[in-house]
């Protein structure tokens, strides 16, 4: 199968200036169409389509920008019939206008970054199936240190079972530093979300990534060890709703046809560390580092949170935060941490970014919902939004991104990078013909334009 060039379709007309204006002007200052509805502000083409709509899904879309200006992007295309599949590497040098495909690697659910001039790809080697995989998901890692054109064969880091998506990679103390989530036991007979143990990894930036001894990895707290009652269905977790729907560990609970509600936990978990010398969990000495986690509890807008403090032995110890009371944080509210999201901060702002998906109707019953909805009512996929925070508490709604045209019109497991004065987003997105709003056929790229002038 040949792999031309994409390109982009013309640009739209660029909303961002209107959408800024409505969005953040003064009192006195109203946009001329002030209580018009906000339109997605980025551009969109398409950067991959899968060849067969009905069983071959595109997933866990990833991108980074060198300093030369090249854009990277990665995604996994999935047989799901076959059971197969395999990784895709490209890269561009007009913007994303169009892209070149580098490479393919039997690998899965990973993401790209930079360290020490040269180019990384962390996955696990390829899977596929619900629930436990029996033979695992070992952690490897890719090279280049030729900006993209050619990569190294895959290198074993943990032989152990990983999960993840392209979530972000923080830079710091001359370290790179990610979180990759590792199946801790196996007792959970369907989605094993609450076996999870976010675990914080580090490397310095002029090692050898590809070599498992660069690597220290942060110790681990499991997601079911850390709620009373849990396992016996009885979480102590009153006054919030969690869960939402009954608990039926170590199965999922049946709910309405085929879906299901599985026992709670967290995933995709993305690392901060606090910037603001006034904020609260601010560490002068830069040894803390916050995870910031989807939250699966059939509720949305909330995330889960951990912390991980660097020792004088360099270990790395991983907790929950406490807060002034003395009482535990486990559950924080965060705009779309019920699903997939991505975070990045931006050093000129002094500000997060999140992208993530935005909810209109978790509360519609499941046999009320929509035929083109997937699983749960919290479970909506098609609205890719912006936010922005100084302190990963506080969200201020910067924007939608994009917005699919139906319920299967996927636009969610986002990531992206900065790019100048721009964000350029790669989505797992889907059309009319997509399996669901879960598989889809599409990987598209975003940008946005001047995004600090979207700040309020």
């Amino acid at each position: 199968m040949k792999h031309p060039k994409l390109r982009l379709p013309p640009t739209g007309i660029n909303v961002i200036a209107a959408v800024t204006a409505f969005m953040c002007a003064g009192p006195l200052a109203a946009a001329p169409d002030a209580g018009g509805p906000i339109r997605p502000m980025a551009s969109e083409s398409i950067l991959a389509e899968s060849p067969d709509a009905a069983d071959v899904s595109l997933y866990t879309p990833s991108i980074t920008r060198l300093d030369s200006g090249r854009l990277v992007a990665s995604y996994t295309e999935t047989n799901r019939k076959l059971k197969k599949g395999h990784t895709v590497i490209l890269t561009s040098d007009d913007k994303g206008v169009t892209w070149q495909r580098r490479a393919e690697s039997p690998t899965n659910q990973g993401r790209l970054f930079t360290a020490g001039g040269k180019i990384y790809y962390i996955a696990t080697m390829f899977y596929i199936g619900p629930g436990i995989n029996p033979n695992g998901a070992p952690l490897c890692i890719q090279r280049s240190t030729d900006n993209g054109e050619t990569w190294s064969e895959p290198s074993a880091l943990d032989d152990r079972t990983w999960h993840q998506s392209a979530a972000n990679v923080w830079h710091a103390n001359g370290c790179v530093y990610m979180v990759w989530e590792r199946l801790t036991i196996n007792n959970i007979k369907s989605w094993y979300v609450g076996a999870l143990a976010p675990v914080l990894m580090r490397a310095r930036e002029t090692d050898d990534l590809t070599k498992a001894a660069a690597w220290t990895y942060a110790s681990e707290i499991t997601f079911q060890d850390l709620i009373p009652g849990y396992k016996e269905n009885k979480p102590d977790m009153d006054y919030f709703g969690m869960p939402f729907y009954p608990q039926s560990f170590p199965k999922a609970t049946p709910l309405y046809g085929k879906v299901t509600f599985p026992p709670i936990g967290w995933l995709e978990t993305n690392v901060v560390q606090i910037t603001d010398p006034n904020h609260y969990w601010y560490d002068p000495q830069g040894r803390t580092f916050h995870l910031f986690a989807r939250a699966h509890t059939g509720l949305t807008n909330y995330g889960a949170l951990a912390k991980v403090v660097e020792n004088s032995d360099g270990s790395m110890t991983t907790s929950l935060q406490t807060v002034p009371s003395g009482e535990k944080m486990l559950f924080v509210q965060l705009p779309g941490g019920h699903m997939r999201f991505h975070i990045e901060y931006d050093a000129k702002t002094k500000l997060y970014w999140l992208l993530g998906t935005q909810s209109t109707d978790s509360m519609t019953r499941i046999e009320k919902m929509p035929k083109g909805r997937y699983s749960r009512p919290d479970n909506e996929r098609n609205r890719l939004v912006l936010h922005f925070s100084k302190n990963m508490i506080d969200w201020c709604f910067a924007g939608v991104v994009a917005i699919g045209s139906e319920d299967k019109a996927a636009r969610h497991y986002a990531c992206m990078a900065i790019d100048g004065d721009d964000l350029v987003i790669v989505s797992r997105s889907g059309d009319a013909r997509a399996q669901s709003a879960h598989n889809g056929n599409l990987i598209t790229f975003h940008r946005v334009e001047n995004f600090r002038e979207l700040v309020y």
